[in-house]
């Protein structure tokens, strides 16, 4: 006789988009088969690679890991995909060339369990290189009391391997413009900032609760292409994911609208002294202090370290380079006393 019990759905789907990472694949879906959480499915969604990223994949023999296949259509396409086939009742967003601390899933669903308001449970993260090496700094933002304004201005969720999300709260945030057959939940006309858009969304129009654990259970990879690119168009890509939802919400937008540029702008200038673009690092951080000037005064240390920082770009390279490791160890030291 048949049973008629049927399989128990995975209380979490992991969504790992792909697109040639073979140099990153296997120590990503490792940090996941490793967790002390077990009861979850890996859904790698396969977005038009044409390196020997799937050839790395056919070595695990896990049941729960499954591949999706679709042409290229970007980081949102691919989340998207992910999400319209997962089972779980959490979503675990992990970016293929980043990787997880092994407590990771395990803290986030006894996070969302206890609390059935928490829409979006995130950790803080730390920062390595291209060999997975701790360069020492991360992202350690504010834990609670999170609201729509901490998400414009601050983004403490940080990066798209951070976050462990309720399926519910996708699906109340879904939409369909016309433009595709499918509904979407990540804006696929975002090539870059479709992370913040997503969260804002989320925190304009929903009442789900977001919330952070404070231990870095994210390893965030810094790539030396990223730290180069562009940082002028970085901004107007920005500035278009934000004015996705200021026409719904235009009170919101006039009243934090210049400060939250005013953050991304001192956020760039980091990134432009990590690139060693220290004449651009400059420029960024008096375009921030002149668009919003209140950075200086609700995170005076953070913005007067910056401004420091790109001051001291006509020094010589090793010098700089001794003073800035310097600097932003402190800035470490100053974003773990902030959320202590």
């Amino acid at each position: 006789m048949k049973s008629s019990k049927k399989k128990a759905c995975p209380k979490v789907s992991v969504i790992i988009p792909m697109f040639n990472v073979e140099k990153y694949i296997d120590e990503c879906i490792c940090s996941v088969l490793n967790q002390t959480f077990k009861n979850f499915e890996v859904i790698c969604v396969d977005d038009g690679c044409t390196d020997n990223t799937l050839n790395y994949l056919k070595d695990y023999k896990d049941s729960r890991i499954h591949i999706v296949r679709q042409q290229n259509r970007g980081l949102s396409g691919a989340r998207n995909t992910g999400i319209r086939v997962a089972k779980g009742k959490y979503i675990a967003f992990l970016d293929a060339d980043d990787f997880w601390d092994h407590r990771k899933l395990e803290k986030h669903v006894r996070h969302l369990d206890r609390d059935f308001d928490l829409g979006v449970s995130y950790s803080s993260s730390l920062f390595v290189d291209e060999q997975s090496a701790l360069l020492g700094i991360g992202q350690f933002p504010s834990l609670k009391n999170i609201s729509a304004k901490t998400i414009l201005c601050r983004n403490p969720i940080g990066n798209g391997s951070a976050p462990v999300i309720r399926k519910d709260v996708l699906e109340q945030i879904a939409f369909n413009d016309g433009t595709k057959s499918w509904r979407q939940y990540f804006d696929e006309s975002l090539k870059q900032s479709e992370d913040i858009e997503t969260w804002l969304r989320i925190a304009l129009n929903t009442q789900w609760k977001f919330e952070g654990i404070k231990e870095p259970l994210t390893f965030y990879r810094v790539n030396a292409s990223g730290l180069s690119a562009n940082l002028t168009k970085q901004f107007a890509s920005w500035q278009y994911a934000i004015e996705k939802n200021s026409q719904k919400h235009p009170s919101f937008f006039k009243k934090f609208g210049s400060l939250a540029q005013a953050y991304q702008l001192r956020y760039l200038s980091r990134r432009a002294l990590q690139s060693r673009n220290k004449v651009q690092a400059l420029k960024l951080i008096h375009q921030a202090l002149w668009t919003n000037w209140r950075i200086l005064s609700e995170e005076p240390s953070r913005t007067v370290l910056t401004w420091c920082c790109s001051l001291l770009c006509i020094l010589p390279n090793t010098l700089y380079s001794a003073i800035e490791r310097l600097t932003m160890r402190a800035i470490g030291l100053l974003q773990k006393r902030t959320t202590a």
